[in-house]
């Protein structure tokens, strides 16, 4: 996998947007824990009608599937602990941010997968542009636990990427493996409704018609992005995915009138740069 092509990076786009509007959607989720719940829900029913409609992966691939669910559950855990200490607009760009370097760093350990001086060049802008806003603010992510929450967020993004990426090009099944992933999502589902069983019901209709739908743009964002994966290099993809943090910030500065918003100017003109020398030279 040594190039990214057109129709791979039109890919990650679609899948950044996709990611960005779903977390625009659940942002001001008043129980971060229980809407995880409700967006991870229709990751199932979804993952269903694959693992009915797709060949199944092949053997190699099912430690894969099983890593990555293992991995997905460290991965919420962190996630929801840096929500709790630091504000959302600060500690998610940091766990975004590092994820692509790591990835890439690990596709090249893992699978020898080499990408070329420029590949490393719109990595490192892209991750830059994304930690940026969260590097120079002064909200409460300055908190130690909060940052180190979102840097092992991180870490863990990195691990499913390069599991899911090795996992997917064994499979001989893309589609039946990200099946697969979505279906074992209702281990995490269960686990929360379990402990929140006594709150489903207070649950609005709009908070459930918010979720399910954020649930939907979830799996569409996630099932592209495994699937670009597999036709191209999985720093690349980790990166331009990544760009999803800046199109979020974008759509608060537009329609949300979130501020400070030069420095989020800033860091969407050099994530573009970023997404733009990948596109040309890997």
């Amino acid at each position: 996998m040594t190039e990214l092509s057109t129709f791979a990076l039109c890919l990650v786009l679609i899948a950044a947007l996709l990611h960005a509007l779903w977390n625009a959607i659940i942002k001001g989720a008043g129980d971060q824990t229980l809407s995880l719940g409700l967006v991870s829900l229709p990751h199932i029913f979804i993952g269903g009608a694959m693992v009915v409609l797709f060949l199944p992966p092949l053997a190699e691939s099912w430690p894969f599937v099983a890593a990555s669910t293992g991995i997905h559950f460290f991965y919420y855990a962190f996630l929801l602990r840096s929500y709790r200490f630091g504000d959302l607009s600060q500690v998610y760009p940091i766990s975004r941010g590092i994820a692509p370097i790591l990835v890439t760093l690990g596709a090249l350990v893992f699978t020898g997968e080499l990408l070329p001086l420029f590949g490393w060049v719109g990595i490192f802008l892209v991750s830059i542009g994304v930690c940026l806003p969260a590097i120079l603010s002064r909200g409460r992510a300055k908190n130690p636990q909060a940052i180190m929450a979102a840097l092992a967020t991180g870490v863990f993004i990195a691990s499913y990427s390069v599991v899911d990426g090795i996992g997917v090009r064994a499979s001989g099944s893309p589609f039946g493996y990200i099946g697969w992933l979505f279906m074992l999502e209702i281990f995490v589902v269960a686990f929360i409704f379990y402990h929140r069983r006594h709150q489903l019901h207070q649950i609005p209709a709009r908070v459930w018609g918010i979720g399910l739908s954020g649930g939907v743009a979830s799996a569409a964002a996630y099932g592209l992005a495994i699937y670009a994966k597999s036709i191209a290099p999985m720093g690349a993809v980790s990166a331009v995915r990544e760009s999803s943090v800046v199109i979020a910030a974008l759509i608060g500065i537009v329609f949300l009138g979130e501020r400070p918003w030069k420095i989020r100017i800033v860091s969407a003109f050099i994530v573009a740069i970023g997404v733009f020398v990948l596109a040309l030279f890997v």
